[in-house]
């Protein structure tokens, strides 16, 4: 590529019918002007092209660990979420077991209320059945002894009787 100082040091060589050298370096330094306008800003485009470019690779990098960071939480939240759900449903199976546990020790419990229910039950049936039948037999005694105490009265009040009349 041709540089400015390149042009600016050009020289043409004389000839008999030649262009005018006012007229060419005339010419030359407006080239030589605008040439190295564009050249410098050839420079600077071709610097800001480079940040850019830089940029573009470092936001890239950024994007492609966005894009890491984002799969990993995502993993990340699905674990903890199926974590949670099998966590939910073992707690779920254990208090079940536990309120089946509990029913079968409280159905269990009832039962041995009731037996025992029906046991006091047939206890004080027994014990009011062998109370009733002793109070009987102590009427029937009593009233043996009354019956026997008053034919005895009366056996001793005749026999006084018919001792005094005779």
């Amino acid at each position: 590529m041709i540089t400015p100082l390149d042009i600016q040091n050009k020289v043409f060589s004389r000839s008999f019918r030649g262009y005018s050298p006012k007229a060419v370096n005339s010419f030359l330094n407006e080239i030589l002007e605008d040439y190295e306008k564009m050249y410098k800003e050839n420079i600077e485009y071709k610097d800001k092209i480079s940040m850019l470019t830089d940029q573009i690779r470092q936001y890239n990098t950024m994007e492609e660990t966005l894009k890491n960071t984002l799969i990993i939480a995502q993993k990340t939240a699905e674990e903890v979420a199926l974590n949670a759900r099998s966590k939910a449903d073992l707690i779920i199976g254990n208090a079940e077991d536990e309120g089946r546990r509990l029913i079968e020790k409280t159905k269990e419990e009832v039962r041995d209320i009731k037996d025992e229910y029906d046991q006091l039950r047939k206890e004080m049936y027994i014990f009011k059945t062998r109370y009733e039948s002793f109070l009987q037999s102590q009427s029937l005694s009593l009233n043996n002894y009354y019956k026997e105490a008053e034919e005895f009265l009366i056996t001793e009040v005749n026999s006084v009787r018919e001792e005094q009349g005779a």
